[in-house]
């Protein structure tokens, strides 16, 4: 190889480095808090099923009272799982929660 050819190559190599020394572009912006982008609470839209009477009694048997009563959370079909705020009762701001399967249901 001439020397010439070493020289050509040489600045063919060296100037295809320069793309690789730019500017750095700016910083990404800095995070923003989490209390100020708290994730959305999902809220399941109240539906009655057909054993909502039936988990609504066995609550009260356990001391929940109150709210919109029991409501279904999953598709309607022979197993089915309700759930009910109470609001009242011994059992104040917890959940019951029941499974039923061909409308024999149980607590969860």
């Amino acid at each position: 190889m001439s020397r010439l050819a070493l020289i050509c190559a040489a600045v063919a190599v060296l100037g295809g480095c320069s793309m690789f020394h730019r500017q750095m572009p700016a910083a990404p912006a800095a995070p923003v808090a989490a209390a100020d982008t708290a994730p959305a609470v999902e809220t399941i839209p109240f539906r009655m099923g057909v054993s909502s009477a039936t988990v609504e009694k066995m609550a009260k048997q356990q001391g929940c009272t109150g709210g919109q009563g029991a409501g279904l959370i999953t598709e309607p079909g022979p197993v089915e799982v309700y759930r009910m705020r109470c609001e009242d009762g011994q059992m104040r701001g917890k959940v019951f929660m029941a499974r039923c399967e061909l409308r024999q249901c149980r607590q969860m």
